[in-house]
């Protein structure tokens, strides 16, 4: 209890000594049995199956897995971030991640105070949970900006998910609902990605009423962050209030539709 204390008086005082305009970004990431599938690499079955998240798994050995190219993705975009001299101040970055459940790996504050979390997949996919999880956390950030006299961008609630929501549907039609009655309001902005085949883009659609989600090319985490620390800082040097023009052909070097 101390230490989140803590942190929360470190998260307040670093809105006091930097009151540059921030753009908050809450990271929402599945870390379900299905990410240690392994896409590429050599590796071996052991003739050991697993039922999780599902389905049923072949457990092998070696490989890289979904979960890895994630983790390294996550990293080069922190990396972007700290090394940019406008976004670095601007930028905070918050990690939830959902597979049984739903939790907060890394709240928002500064960069240069936050490490990259390590992601560990089990389990199922409890998206809707994450989503509301997200939200609270933005409005709690957003509150503390209003209460020290700090100006922000719109939130922006990115999504990766290779598969759909499996947990409460009580919570994933309460996420579907929030996230629609804010993105209409102008109020928030969605980047929901898919990844792999087995990703339900249909189901993803539900938490993007205005543009439809992009399904990750192969495992190009990698291209999807550097394409993402761009946008972020184009956004921070930008105007609040101000319309910043995705770069649409950027996307192609990542996503399809």
């Amino acid at each position: 209890m101390v230490r989140m204390e803590n942190n929360a008086l470190i998260r307040l005082q670093d809105l006091v000594d930097n009151p540059t305009t921030r753009v908050p970004i809450c990271i929402c990431l599945d870390t379900s049995a299905s990410m240690l599938v392994v896409e590429s690499g050599t590796y071996e079955k052991t003739g050991e199956t697993v039922y999780e998240d599902g389905r049923t798994w072949n457990i092998v050995s070696g490989g890289e897995t979904r979960l890895n190219e994630l983790q390294k993705g996550l990293q080069l975009f922190f990396d972007a971030i700290a090394g940019d001299e406008v976004a670095k101040y601007a930028a905070e970055i918050c990690v939830v991640q959902f597979n049984d459940d739903a939790e907060c790996l890394l709240d928002f504050g500064s960069i240069e105070r936050q490490q990259v979390p390590q992601l560990k997949a089990k389990g199922d996919t409890h998206m809707g949970e994450a989503v509301n999880l997200a939200l609270d956390l933005l409005e709690k950030r957003k509150n503390e900006y209003k209460d020290k006299g700090v100006d922000y961008y719109q939130p922006w609630l990115v999504i990766l998910t290779d598969g759909e929501n499996n947990g409460s549907q009580d919570s994933w039609q309460r996420a579907i609902d929030r996230v629609g009655n804010m993105v209409k309001s102008k109020k928030l902005t969605v980047f929901p990605i898919g990844i792999g085949k087995e990703a339900n883009m249909s189901s993803l659609g539900k938490l993007s009423p205005n543009r439809s989600p992009l399904r990750l090319q192969g495992l190009k985490f990698a291209e999807f962050f550097e394409w993402l620390s761009k946008s972020v800082s184009k956004t921070s040097q930008s105007v609040p209030g101000e319309l910043v023009a995705l770069d649409t052909e950027g996307i192609k070097g990542w996503g399809t539709l």
